[in-house]
């Protein structure tokens, strides 16, 4: 026991200007905590100078700015201008799609429009969230028959509008696909160093699929290049342009061909050139983009006068869509029994039947 530990005293005396009177600070310190406190003062000064350190360099290297990191997903010049009004464009398409070796005779429609997303959810919002960002969405629907049965589509991809991603890389897609057999459901959620991917499907040795993919830099999605090639997140490329991409297949190319294999390289190219094609729709001045992933080639003809509607696309595997149609509309306000004549004016008519399976030409199946 050394006893009660004894103070000593001490003052210090601040200069002051001439005819004040000096301040005196007293401190009383014990002698064992004298070294406590002199080790304290020696760490308080060695943390204020790590401090000064931090300060500069933060000084010296300021944080990276979208700009910093390459073209992001923003709106194009003047894209408010049309798709700020809270319609949607409905586009009607003829559509002849592939299928068991032959071509089926079917019809897809594309609708665009804006809303606001949720970070956390990745779903539109109904309002009241502090992680909302605005998106441009695209939903896909195809319908077609086989023989004595058919089959229902529906891809839905999202281009954030607030720079999150870099320009071209959607912030989510998902894909539902019905026939008679069964049913599947995919859903990719995407970030700029990766996405998370669930799948849910009712055939063997595929019902439950989770994993995070890695995204390459540069890399590009083919669900929303619709979307992608009209320019709406900014330019992707200049005419005459071609590169070398990562590329994943279309969800939708994937459930066909029942392909695991998600990310190849793609030859990514825009014509240097206008040309003109007729559709169902009339004649158009279009710009053709053109993608070579190494299975397919396909190609988008996108209308040269703005907002440059998807006219029309075709893939070597004699798949191809041509604009019936194409009006701006609150559709989904359009739900009376006497409504469908909102399918007239995209062309589409009644739905599919019976009827319309009578296939365009026959095409030899797949070795």
């Amino acid at each position: 026991d050394r006893g009660p530990a004894r103070s000593t005293h001490a003052h210090h005396t601040v200069p002051l200007p001439k005819n004040q009177r000096p301040l005196r600070f007293f401190f009383c310190v014990s002698h064992r905590s004298a070294g406590v406190l002199a080790l304290a003062g020696v760490a308080s000064l060695v943390r204020s100078f790590l401090a000064a350190l931090l300060s500069l360099s933060a000084c010296s290297t300021r944080a990276p700015t979208p700009t910093d990191l390459g073209p992001r997903s923003l709106p194009a010049e003047g894209f408010w201008n049309h798709w700020g009004d809270g319609k949607a464009e409905v586009a009607g398409y003829q559509l002849t799609q592939p299928r068991y070796g032959e071509l089926r005779a079917g019809e897809a429609v594309l609708i665009t429009v804006t809303e606001d997303f949720t970070r956390a959810g990745r779903v539109k919002t109904d309002g009241g969230h502090r992680d909302e960002y605005p998106v441009v969405k695209l939903n896909e629907i195809r319908h077609w028959r086989t023989g004595a049965y058919d089959y229902n589509v529906m891809t839905s991809s999202f281009l954030p509008l607030d720079g999150s991603n870099p320009r071209g890389l959607p912030t989510k897609v998902s894909f539902s696909s019905q026939e008679w057999c069964g049913h599947i459901w995919e859903q990719l959620r995407v970030d700029e160093a990766g996405a998370g991917r669930v799948q849910h499907s009712y055939f063997d040795g595929e019902a439950d699929w989770t994993e995070t993919l890695p995204i390459t830099e540069g890399a590009l999605f083919a669900d929303p290049m619709p979307l992608i090639v009209r320019g709406l997140t900014g330019p992707l490329m200049q005419p005459g342009e071609v590169r070398t991409i990562p590329w994943m297949r279309s969800s939708f190319d994937r459930r066909l061909n029942h392909e695991s294999n998600l990310w190849g390289l793609a030859r990514l190219e825009q014509s240097a050139e206008t040309s003109i094609i007729s559709v169902p729709a009339g004649q158009f001045e279009v710009t053709e983009w053109r993608v070579d992933d190494g299975v397919d080639q396909t190609s988008w003809f996108v209308e040269v006068k703005t907002p440059h509607k998807l006219i029309a696309w075709q893939v070597s595997d004699g798949e191809r869509g041509e604009l019936t149609g194409a009006i701006r509309s609150s559709y989904w306000q359009k739900k009376r029994i006497a409504d469908p004549a909102l399918r007239s004016k995209i062309g589409l008519g009644a739905p599919v039947s019976a009827d319309d399976d009578a296939g365009v030409e026959s095409v030899p199946p797949s070795p």
